[in-house]
């Protein structure tokens, strides 16, 4: 199969794989890296339509954004229509697309009715819909799970009810709220959907390899697929998915190359936040970048005990090198 370019409303991605908005993950630092590998499309973190509207200054850090990463999708979280209406006009401008997460298992964002607890209200959900669609005219899309548990799975109405109401795309996420991340995504999920809808869907979960990538492709029929937890530490899962979609072959990255790209990382990170924040941030992303590589675990633990930025930088290239050397 030939890469694709999925049209979202106005927008025309340039590639099928879209970057997961992921919270304390998807900076951007995170995303210019992703970028660099071929996302068609990148997501901020949630952000909090309620913390927008009340604290806008320390919630609207989250949508630094710079050009190489454009298309740059916002993805908001809340329950209540009229202040996720208010949230989308106040950052309307701030990306090239919104996304209205309906799908997020996390216990904090459920208790406040917001993310996947929206899925037993299918009225609200209608009725947020239709007020952020009024108040923004661009590329609107929709994240969702299955449904609040097993029993009661609705991600066929809920997505029949967002196309009505004017939404331009939907990502399934094929498990319950109540399943979390365990056992396994049912991909059979999203080529229902897909079979229903006549707007783009996407889908999302367990894509781990380039051939994971392919298959959710082949046997959903999905206009894209996103990517999240795959990519942590691994932003060849995009390039490595289309090099084997257009009949390239796929190589890993030598330790050279897996080095390069945790520096420029550090890089960049240390350019939008500072030495102390990168220090404590970029550690999991070392380890992350680690996997797989001779010594990875002292390397790891060694992370947790560095004190400086520079000391973590002079313990990523000892560590690559010997990688390099073995």
């Amino acid at each position: 199969m030939q890469t694709s370019h999925p049209q979202i409303r106005s927008l025309i991605l340039d590639t099928p794989i879209i970057l997961a908005p992921m919270a304390g993950i998807t900076n951007l630092p995170y995303r210019r890296i992703m970028k660099t590998f071929g996302a068609g499309l990148v997501f901020s973190e949630m952000v909090s339509a309620n913390g927008l509207i009340r604290d806008g200054g320390k919630t609207r850090l989250l949508l630094a954004s710079h050009p190489d990463e454009f298309p740059f999708g916002i993805q908001l979280f809340g329950d209540d229509p009229q202040v996720l209406s208010k949230a989308a006009e106040m950052v309307g401008n701030a990306g090239q697309l919104l996304d209205i997460n309906m799908g997020c298992p996390v216990k904090k964002v459920v208790r406040s009715g917001a993310g996947s607890a929206l899925l037993k209200n299918t009225g609200l959900v209608g009725r947020i819909i239709s007020a952020v669609r009024k108040a923004y005219s661009g590329p609107l899309t929709i994240k969702i799970r299955s449904g609040w548990e097993e029993s009661t799975s609705n991600y066929l109405e809920v997505g029949r009810i967002a196309e009505n109401e004017g939404i331009d795309a939907v990502t399934l996420h094929p498990r319950t709220r109540s399943q979390g991340f365990s056992g396994s995504a049912d991909w059979n999920q999203i080529a229902e959907l897909k079979n229903v809808l006549n707007i783009p869907v996407f889908g999302s979960g367990d894509i781990f390899t380039p051939i994971d990538g392919m298959r959710m492709f082949e046997q959903t029929g999905c206009d894209a697929i996103m990517i999240g937890r795959g990519g942590y530490g691994n932003p060849w899962l995009i390039s490595q998915t289309l090099d084997l979609m257009n009949g390239r072959p796929v190589v890993a990255p030598e330790p050279e190359e897996i080095y390069r790209t945790a520096v420029t990382h550090i890089d960049l990170h240390q350019q939008q936040f500072g030495e102390r924040k990168t220090l404590l941030e970029m550690r999991k992303h070392l380890c992350w970048y680690a996997r797989g590589l001779s010594g990875s675990s002292h390397f790891r633990a060694a992370l947790q005990k560095t004190d400086t930025l520079p000391q973590l930088r002079q313990l990523t290239r000892a560590f690559f090198t010997q990688s390099q050397a073995a």
